[in-house]
């Protein structure tokens, strides 16, 4: 009975997953880590979608598409990077099995660990190669390099959606 009134207040403890919006930057806040991208780095946000015999409905995910990646990848810690590949498999699975013509076999894209080299020139290797080639998968499927499921906002997607397109719109 203590070891689970312990557990609960430990669990009871542990910061609330955040989103802080700037005019600097976007970034993700989490009792495991986090990441951090510019607002210049963003190239678009939207609600992730998938077609189907040429209708889009839309997913419960908000999607980010980067300029470049090599900023993203060096501000997220290797717990988030994992918890990411891991969360949205299952995403890229989906749009894999509505594509008409994947560019890849699956298995290829989920496991894809070969060396990321930057445009800035830094070699990636493991757990952010990885992250980096399914970022460019989703971008081949989906349109964005990553995304963020809507049960960890505070307010409806689009709403979260419109002001961070605002905060992009004042960066430019």
């Amino acid at each position: 009975m203590t070891t689970l009134l312990l557990i609960g207040v430990k669990l009871n403890r542990q910061s609330p997953i955040t989103f802080t919006l700037t005019f600097m930057h976007l970034q993700y806040h989490s009792p495991h880590g986090g990441w951090l991208t510019r607002w210049q780095n963003i190239a678009d946000i939207g609600r992730a979608s998938v077609s189907t015999q040429g209708w889009h409905k839309p997913l419960p995910w908000i999607g980010i598409r980067l300029k470049h990646y090599d900023e993203f990848l060096d501000s997220i810690c290797p717990r988030i990077a994992s918890q990411i590949l891991m969360e949205q498999r299952g995403l890229m699975i989906m749009a894999y099995k509505r594509a008409d013509n994947p560019p890849h076999e699956i298995e290829d894209m989920l496991f894809d660990d070969k060396h990321y080299v930057g445009d800035n020139g830094k070699i990636n290797k493991g757990l952010l190669a990885m992250l980096a080639n399914r970022m460019r998968y989703n971008r081949e499927l989906m349109g964005y390099d990553f995304f963020i499921s809507e049960d960890l906002l505070d307010r409806p997607a689009d709403d979260f959606i419109g002001l961070a397109r605002r905060f992009l719109a004042q960066a430019r």
